[in-house]
């Protein structure tokens, strides 16, 4: 099992940046696939990002590539999201999730460990 802690949520101005954290429990860290996910008022949750668990591979939604980078160090045992030029369009709870497996990023049915979420908010 895992446990998945986020932070690093704010409120910035359109065109701004911000580094989301997620901390991570248990020594099997470094063997989960992780993502992460986002979820706007009276929207579903939708798919952001997502890295294997080796950190070689990385994958983006249309919305947020090349803007948002996700990375890992799992000697910290830690998933980072680096949001830059953001948009009041990004403003929402950002959730991080771990899987098993190295595919089928998408569906959020295939993550079975989730954070609590940190919300992001952006000004225009």
């Amino acid at each position: 099992q895992v446990q998945l802690v986020e932070s690093g949520g704010g409120l910035v101005q359109a065109g701004g940046s911000l580094r989301l954290s997620c901390a991570a429990s248990g020594p099997t860290f470094s063997t989960y696939a992780m993502g992460w996910f986002r979820q706007a008022p009276r929207k579903e949750r939708e798919f952001v990002a997502a890295i294997t668990s080796s950190g070689i591979t990385t994958y983006y939604s249309d919305s947020v590539k090349g803007r948002f980078t996700i990375s890992r160090d799992n000697a910290k045992n830690t998933v980072y999201l680096q949001m830059n030029s953001l948009k009041p369009e990004d403003t929402a709870v950002y959730f991080c999730a771990a899987k098993i497996g190295g595919s089928n990023w998408y569906p959020i049915s295939n993550y079975g460990y989730w954070g609590q979420g940190t919300q992001v908010t952006v000004s225009s």
